[in-house]
């Protein structure tokens, strides 16, 4: 089977769906928000999940090179709206440095995956 980095990549991103679904509270923890908000973030949570969950079946499933490029892409896409868009609502300079480091770094992740498996399997 071909790019077998970002196949494994995406399967990482589809359990990060489903624990979302399965535990949206986590996000509202993450970035320490309490309150009425929380419930907004818990929703939040739940449509990442359902989107990770789709891109990353289409990334693990995907019949040809194409649409796993095309999953890759958008994963990393998502991951630079999703960090920019909550680090600019975090309060605190720590909780926005911890979103940038884990979004950005997931997404360079997806990236460096994306590179080496189009490196190995042009076309």
């Amino acid at each position: 089977m071909d790019h077998k980095l970002s196949r494994l990549m995406s399967t990482a991103t589809a359990g990060y769906g489903a624990y979302s679904l399965a535990n949206p509270g986590h996000l509202p923890d993450a970035l320490e928000i309490s309150g009425k908000e929380r419930e907004g973030y818990d929703l939040l949570a739940q449509a990442f999940g359902v989107r990770d969950v789709a891109v990353g079946a289409l990334g693990m499933f995907g019949r040809s090179p194409r649409t796993v490029r095309a999953a890759m892409k958008l994963r990393i896409a998502f991951d630079l709206g999703d960090g920019t868009l909550l680090a600019l609502r975090a309060e605190d300079d720590e909780v926005r440095n911890k979103v940038l480091a884990v979004t950005f770094g997931w997404a360079a992740l997806n990236a460096l995956a994306l590179a080496i498996d189009s490196r190995r399997n042009p076309g």
